[in-house]
């Protein structure tokens, strides 16, 4: 009962006015049409506008059965986002998830590598081959400006800004950020870009992504991940690590270092620093040096 019009005028609202992507907003329309398949199986007649908290909670209780905890968690977290974009249109005047609560889930600490099991990773590198120049420069890139996978293989050559010491990270919902950019790393990057890359017989739609596979195409997130894999064999590292690896060991060794939990969440492209909060979870023992540097009353 009139469920669709409220959806895209709901999708158009994500769109638009909070710029999310079209996985994103897949994502939220999924939960509300899961909703409606529920309210039509049970021949439950009722509009967007009209439904209330007792319906909700029988259909909440229904996908308890076939989800897990996160998962459930997910569905009432896009709810109460459709739900309260009706309240800021004035389509209707309460919420009826105001009351419903979320299971409560246990938050997975991400791995994390040493700086010394990233050093061995890199050192087992074979540079004698031209995609080895590639991979040294790949792992760099990710372990010291913390992207994400996607992140990292559509990089373009027009991202990079390296005489302002910055490079230019397109992330989820095509939101734009500015990551600084250590010498290091700009340093592989140039010996790859300079003498390997113009070798590769470049396809033209990917004339201005940095990092081709032998086929002068873009990388696939999978490729990065078997390059990863196949490193982490080579030295013996037992731990299961993926590209996110080093992101999350770029954000836990800048935690370690001394930097705010802000600048961090700026780097990674965090919309909410929430996200970023998990690494304070890392390193007990850092929070305690915190607290005997910087409180005032340290030495009392």
């Amino acid at each position: 009962m009139n469920w669709e019009f409220y959806i895209k005028s709901y999708q158009s609202y994500l769109k638009i006015e909070r710029g999310l992507s079209k996985n994103t907003i897949a994502n939220y329309s999924f939960d509300i049409e899961r909703l409606c398949l529920f309210l039509e199986q049970n021949k439950i007649e009722i509009s967007p506008l009209k439904i209330n908290e007792e319906t909700i909670q029988q259909f909440v209780y229904a996908v308890s059965s076939q989800v897990n905890a996160r998962s459930q968690a997910r569905i009432i977290s896009g709810l109460k986002s459709f739900f309260s974009y009706l309240i800021f249109e004035d389509y209707r005047g309460d919420n009826p998830m105001e009351l419903i609560e979320s299971p409560k889930t246990s938050r997975k600490l991400p791995d994390t590598l040493a700086v010394e099991e990233i050093d061995r990773l890199i050192a087992a590198i074979d540079l004698s081959s031209k995609e080895g120049e590639r991979n040294r420069a790949m792992l760099e890139t990710l372990y010291g400006c913390g992207l994400r996978v996607s992140e990292l293989v559509s990089l373009k050559i027009s991202d990079l800004f390296f005489d302002e010491g910055f490079i230019k990270i397109t992330g989820k919902g095509d939101k734009e950020r500015f990551v600084p950019i250590a010498n290091l790393t700009k340093k592989y990057i140039q010996i790859y870009k300079d003498n390997v890359r113009p070798e590769v017989p470049v396809k033209k739609e990917f004339s201005d992504t940095l990092f081709l596979n032998r086929r002068g195409g873009q990388l696939t997130r999978a490729m990065v991940f078997t390059i990863i894999n196949n490193l982490a064999a080579q030295i013996g590292l037992k731990k299961k690590i993926s590209p996110h690896t080093f992101r999350h060991s770029f954000a836990t060794h800048l935690l370690e270092n001394g930097a705010d939990l802000r600048s961090i969440q700026l780097m990674l492209g965090h919309e909410s620093i929430t996200t970023t909060e998990i690494y304070l979870h890392l390193d007990r023992k850092f929070l305690t040096e915190v607290l005997e540097n910087c409180h005032p009353r340290k030495n009392m």
